[in-house]
């Protein structure tokens, strides 16, 4: 009997973590779940253990995933990053499709982090399809977990993923239609937003608003290239709002140790408690939260915390990205409500000043503060239901089991003794 084994590779934080509680979700779903046998040499699924490796984080050396390198150490930030950082990554992606053939996983999963996964999922699937015969029956299910923003620029590269991909895991309830509507046939499964389960249900009472003093949070991003461009700006309009407020206290939230210490480097924090780790006590103490525009804003929306959302990038990535951008904002949640419920300050328009004038305008404004959480949470209830990553676990154990149904429909294939397995 051969147990099954997954490869996945995560580049970022937020995909690390997604990695892990995805990690953890398979293993509950082999756990429970009843041999099927087909006529292959080995069960489907088996008693045995599922085995994970790949490239990750933390989060999932936690889990258990075997680790090449941890790649969220590698993370960068808009078009210039990655091309100076372009033979690097050539390295790193030519490292895990060496692993990949070495192993052969039954699935590669990419979680997230696209620009570099994508590159990754295709060179692997053009191996497989240039040694595809009796000796050569590696044909590994190839996943994506989380949609690249294709809806927000370069359309085209959603039928570059249906050649490559088995199957996309959305977090947002408008993708799949989205897919249906440009690529019929590519498989899409909305699995619901993994913040739902991570921090249970959002609280609707928000008792800080009592407190005379006001919080304020300081998320500058998860990437090295965000927090050497943010971190300053953050802290030069912290002093201008804490002219107007005396009292207010700051906490700035940085996802690793790493980062943390990058941003002690960058900005003098003397009037800011610097921390790793603890968002969703930060949040769930905040006024109000100066945020990058990644992730983090949908957990400020999740969390009811109102938000100006920033972003900082070169300018040849900006060049390029206004040009080819569909979407008229940047952050999540004024994408999916389709207008600025969060002040967007993009590019040029990040001034510490307007950041500080915007900060200093909710504060002032409690009834504003109070019209922000009542969009917000309109758009946190079409985020579906507790359990994405026990969804996103099921419809891949589907996808292995879509696969034994095609081979047990044609036996005379699937029963010849193969090199893989002897």
């Amino acid at each position: 009997m051969k147990p099954k084994t997954f490869m996945l590779i995560a580049g970022e934080t937020s995909g690390d973590m997604l990695a892990a509680e995805l990690v953890q979700a398979l293993r509950r779903k082999f756990a429970a779940a009843q041999p099927v046998f087909t006529t292959d040499y080995q069960p489907l699924e088996t008693s045995l253990e599922p085995r994970f490796f790949g490239a990750g984080g933390q989060h999932m050396a936690a889990a258990g995933v075997e680790l090449l390198f941890d790649m969220t150490k590698h993370s960068v930030t808009g078009l210039t990053d990655a091309v100076k950082n372009y033979l690097k990554f050539w390295r790193l992606a030519q490292e895990l499709l060496r692993l990949a053939r070495e192993r052969e996983p039954d699935v590669l999963i990419c979680v997230d982090f696209s620009f570099f996964n994508r590159r990754v999922a295709h060179a692997v699937r053009e191996y497989v399809r240039k040694r595809q015969g009796w000796f050569h029956d590696w044909n590994p299910k190839i996943v994506q977990y989380v949609s690249p923003q294709v809806w927000a620029s370069r359309e085209g590269r959603g039928r570059k993923m249906a050649r490559d991909y088995d199957l996309l895991l959305s977090i947002f309830p408008f993708e799949k239609e989205w897919y249906a509507k440009r690529v019929p046939g590519f498989r899409v499964e909305f699995v619901g937003h993994p913040i739902v389960e991570r921090y249970g249900p959002p609280s609707p009472v928000r008792a800080l608003e009592q407190s005379s003093s006001s919080n304020i949070l300081l998320l500058p991003g998860s990437r090295p290239g965000e927090i050497r461009r943010h971190c300053p700006l953050m802290i030069e309009a912290l002093f201008r709002i804490q002219k107007e407020f005396p009292n207010a206290r700051a906490t700035m939230v940085l996802p690793s140790e790493m980062l943390l210490n990058l941003a002690k480097t960058l900005c003098p924090v003397e009037n800011v408690q610097v921390r790793h780790g603890g968002l969703a006590e930060a949040l769930s103490q905040a006024t109000i939260a100066i945020a990058s525009t990644g992730t983090v804003t949908m957990e400020c929306a999740y969390f009811g915390v109102p938000a100006i959302a920033l972003y900082k990038t070169s300018w040849a990535t900006f060049q390029v990205g206004k040009r080819i951008a569909t979407v008229r904002y940047m952050a999540m949640p004024n994408i999916l409500a389709d207008e600025e419920v969060f002040p967007e300050f993009i590019q040029d328009a990040a001034t510490p000043e307007n950041i500080a004038n915007a900060a200093i305008e909710l504060l002032r404004g409690p009834e504003r503060r109070s019209q922000i959480r009542s969009r917000i949470e309109q758009i946190v209830t079409s985020l579906g239901r507790p359990g994405a990553s026990s969804r996103a676990a099921q419809a891949i154990l589907e996808l292995l089991k879509d696969r034994a149904l095609k081979q047990n429909r044609n036996p005379i294939g699937s029963a010849v003794p193969s090199a893989r397995h002897h």
